[in-house]
């Protein structure tokens, strides 16, 4: 199925079938087949976007997976500690991210359920977007507090989407932001595209069909997080079909205007 842009200003609603969806890098402008994936804790990012890292890596794009909190609030577990979590939590993002080839996975370690959007927040993520030189980032919406009425967006979510957002334009853009990263050799970056996922405003759809399994097998690994049995496995399967039996992750799409 064929892509189409309905309004050209904003507007679009894509259907991504195959991989023409996606744009192009300009390699001769130095821009390169790199795609950032920043997330507020550990399986946030394959939840929302293992598929798509998958389908990316497949055509020769390198990905990154960045996790900003050290996920050390997120078990019912009386045995374990808040540090053996972490050490958990922390493998079982690296084994996900094997399964799906993504090349990287970088750990800023900010306390799970404490994050706020603030001055270092921003600054750490602007170090990582001018290091990596993405072409692309996929993050989550930091607007919506309730997704589809259904949802409540973790508070950790939206700071990690805000920053993200904010990091992409104008901060990393921006010489003047940060100037003790010139001094290490980070030079500004532009972001060419925006992808978030959690979004009540979707308006372009990566089909992931063929390797929706793929998908469920990088959330399997995030053994601590869930009870992994066939109803489980169900029910990730039924969170990404769409009304025409395709398995879509959902972004909104914001081609960033220079």
């Amino acid at each position: 199925m064929a892509s189409s842009l309905e309004n050209l200003f904003g507007h679009e609603t894509q259907l991504l079938a195959t991989s023409d969806g996606w744009g192009e890098p300009n390699e001769s402008e130095g821009e390169y087949r790199r795609a950032l994936i920043v997330a507020a804790h550990p399986d946030d990012a394959d939840f929302g976007a293992a598929g798509t890292a998958h389908l990316l890596t497949d055509l020769n794009w390198e990905v990154r997976y960045l996790i900003i909190t050290d996920g050390s609030k997120g078990s019912d577990d009386p045995s374990l500690s808040s540090d053996e979590l972490v050490t958990i939590r922390k493998q079982e993002q690296l084994d996900a991210a094997n399964l799906l080839g993504v090349q990287s996975v970088r750990f800023l370690d900010f306390t799970d359920g404490e994050l706020v959007r603030d001055l270092a927040l921003l600054e750490a993520v602007v170090r990582e977007i001018r290091s990596f030189q993405p072409f692309a980032v996929y993050t989550h919406d930091p607007e919506p507090v309730i997704i589809r009425n259904s949802f409540i967006n973790h508070s950790d979510h939206r700071a990690t989407g805000l920053a993200t957002v904010d990091a992409v334009y104008p901060a990393a853009r921006d010489r003047l932001n940060f100037p003790d990263h010139l001094k290490r050799g980070l030079a500004p970056h532009k972001v060419r595209e925006l992808y978030l996922w959690g979004t009540n405003d979707p308006n372009f759809e990566v089909d992931i069909s063929n390797i929706v399994d793929t998908k469920i097998s990088a959330l399997v690994a995030h053994d601590s997080q869930f009870n992994i049995n066939e109803e489980f496995i169900e029910q990730m399967r039924n969170r990404w079909i769409n009304d025409d039996g395709l398995y879509v992750e959902e972004f909104r799409r914001i081609s960033i205007f220079r």
